[in-house]
C-alpha cells in the first residue's frame, strides 16, 4: 500500500508500474516526433515550404495537418497522421445501424463485436490510407501550382509514385501501431489521441511565433488568441465535467430491512446513475473535420481535367472547403451542423451500447416511477437526449470560433488558419488531457491511492 502521506504526483514517479508506462509512453511519443520530420520520396521542400507560407496555411489543409500531428506541412512519411483510421472508424460506425446484420452481431455479444469492429478498421484503413495519400499528392500539386511531388502512373513515373504510395501509406499503419503500443503498454485507450496531441502541442510555439511576427496586428492577435485559448478550455472543460445524476433503488439487504422492521432509523445514501452532458467527448470534432477532408480530396482528382465544367466544379468545391476563403460562411455553417449532428449520433451510439435497461434489470435496481428494462432504457435516452443539446450546441460554437473571431476582429482573417487549429487543437488538447488525468487515476486507485492528482 502506499504512504498515504505522500504526494500523488510524487507516488506516480515512485509507483514502478505506473512509472514504466509513462516512461513507454514518452518514448514513443518521442518517436513519433522523430518519425514525423522524414520526408517522403521526391519531395521538393523548398516548393512545399513556399506554398505553406503563401496560401497552404489555412482551411481544409490546416485540419490535415492537425490531424496528422504537424506532419503535413513536412510532408512526412507521417504525412496523414492516423487520420485514415479515424475515418475507417467512422464509416463502420455509420453502416452499423444501417446493415441489420451488423447491428445484430454489435448488440449479441458486445466483446466480439468490439473485436470485429477493430479487425475491420484496421483492414479498411489500408485502403483509405492509400486514396487519402493519392489525394493529398493531388491536392498539393493543384493547389501550389507547381510540382510538390512528381506523381502519375506514366511510364517514366510509376516506379517513384508507386514508392511515394507504398511509404505514406506504411507510414500511416506505423503511426497506428504506435499508438496501439500506447494504448497497450503505456496509458490505457489514450495512444491515438496521444499521438494527435503531441502534434498540436507542437504547433502551438510556431503559431505564437508567426503571430508574433506580425508587426501591425501582434499585440491585438496575440490577446485574442489568449482569448480563444482560455474561453475554449473553460467551455470544454465545463461540459465534460458536467454530470445528470438520475436517483435508482437498489434491492435493500436484508440487514437493513431487520432492522426497519425493529424500528430503527437507518439512513442510506441515495445511489445515482451519472449520465454525461457530453458523452461524445472530443470525437464529433474529429469525425466532422476528416469527412470534411474528403470533397476536397475529391475535387483535386479533377482540378486539371480538360472538361471544363469538371474543372470548374473541382475548384468551386475547393474553394467552398476552403475555412480561410472570402465565402467561408458556407464551410463553418457545414462544420457547425455536422459537429452537434456527430455529437449526438456518437452519443447515441456509445449510449445504447452501454444498454442500461438491461443491466440495471439484471441488478436489480431501478428508477422510481418507472418500469424495469425497456422503459427504463427510454426513459435513460430521453433524459441523455436534452441534456447532449447544450452540450454539442456550445462544442459547436467553440468549433467555429475562429469565424466569429474574424466577423469580431477583421484582423485575425489574415491569420484564420492559425485561429482555426489553435481553438480547434485545443478542444482535443484539453479532452485528451482530461480522459489521461482520469485513466492515470484509475492506476493510483489500482494501487491502493486515493488521492486525486489535481487537488493533492
Amino acid at each position: 500500500m502506499p504512504d498515504k502521506k505522500q504526494s500523488a504526483w510524487r507516488y506516480l514517479w515512485h509507483s514502478q508500474d505506473i512509472r514504466k508506462k509513462l516512461l513507454f509512453t514518452m518514448g514513443i511519443l518521442i518517436l513519433f516526433r522523430i518519425a514525423a520530420n522524414i520526408p517522403a520520396p521526391g519531395v521538393n521542400r523548398e516548393a512545399l515550404q513556399a506554398f505553406f507560407a503563401g496560401t497552404g496555411s489555412g482551411g481544409f489543409l490546416s485540419f490535415l495537418n492537425l490531424l496528422s500531428g504537424g506532419t503535413l506541412s513536412n510532408f512526412s512519411v507521417l504525412a496523414m497522421g492516423v487520420y485514415p483510421y479515424i475515418t475507417a472508424q467512422i464509416i463502420l460506425q455509420l453502416l452499423i445501424p444501417i446493415i441489420p446484420s451488423l447491428q445484430k452481431r454489435m448488440e449479441e455479444d458486445q466483446r466480439e463485436g468490439r473485436r470485429w469492429m477493430e479487425k475491420w478498421t484496421y483492414y479498411l484503413a489500408v485502403p483509405m490510407a492509400a486514396l487519402s495519400a493519392i489525394g493529398q499528392i493531388n491536392t498539393f500539386n493543384a493547389l501550389a501550382q507547381q510540382t510538390i511531388i512528381p506523381f502519375g502512373f506514366t511510364p517514366d513515373l510509376w516506379l517513384s509514385s508507386l514508392t511515394t504510395l507504398m511509404v505514406m501509406t506504411a507510414g500511416t499503419m506505423f503511426a497506428i501501431w504506435l499508438g496501439e503500443l500506447i494504448s497497450e503498454y503505456g496509458i490505457r485507450g489514450q495512444g491515438l489521441s496521444l499521438v494527435i496531441f503531441a502534434g498540436i502541442v507542437s504547433q502551438i510555439p510556431t503559431h505564437m511565433i508567426a503571430l508574433w511576427n506580425d508587426q501591425v496586428n501582434r499585440w491585438s492577435l496575440l490577446g485574442a488568441m489568449v482569448i480563444v485559448m482560455l474561453l475554449t478550455i473553460l467551455a470544454i472543460v465545463y461540459v465534460q465535467q458536467g454530470r445528470r445524476n438520475v436517483p435508482i433503488i437498489y434491492p435493500q439487504k436484508s440487514a437493513v430491512f431487520y432492522a426497519m422492521q425493529r424500528g430503527k432509523n437507518v439512513r442510506m445514501p441515495q445511489p445515482t446513475l451519472p449520465l454525461m452532458v457530453n458523452l461524445a467527448g472530443m470525437i464529433p470534432l474529429i469525425f466532422a473535420s476528416a469527412l470534411l477532408q474528403f470533397p476536397a480530396i475529391v475535387a483535386g482528382f479533377f482540378i486539371n481535367s480538360e472538361t471544363a465544367w469538371v474543372k470548374n466544379a473541382a475548384t468551386a468545391t475547393q474553394s467552398f472547403f476552403n475555412a480561410t476563403g472570402v465565402n467561408s460562411w458556407g464551410y463553418w455553417i457545414l462544420y457547425f451542423l455536422m459537429v452537434v449532428g456527430f455529437t449526438y449520433f456518437y452519443t447515441t451510439v456509445l449510449f445504447d451500447q452501454q444498454n442500461y435497461g438491461n443491466n440495471l434489470k439484471r441488478s436489480g435496481a431501478q428508477i422510481p416511477g418507472v418500469h424495469a428494462g425497456v422503459a427504463t432504457q427510454k426513459y435513460l435516452s430521453r433524459i441523455q437526449s436534452r441534456i447532449t443539446l447544450p452540450g454539442a450546441l456550445l462544442l459547436g460554437v467553440v468549433a467555429i470560433m475562429p469565424f466569429l473571431l474574424q466577423l469580431i476582429l477583421p484582423a485575425a482573417a489574415s491569420s484564420a488558419g492559425l485561429f482555426l487549429v489553435s481553438s480547434s487543437g485545443l478542444l482535443i488538447v484539453v479532452g485528451v488531457v482530461r480522459d489521461t488525468f482520469m485513466n492515470i487515476e484509475a492506476e493510483l486507485k489500482l494501487h491502493g491511492y486515493q488521492e486525486k492528482l489535481l487537488i493533492s
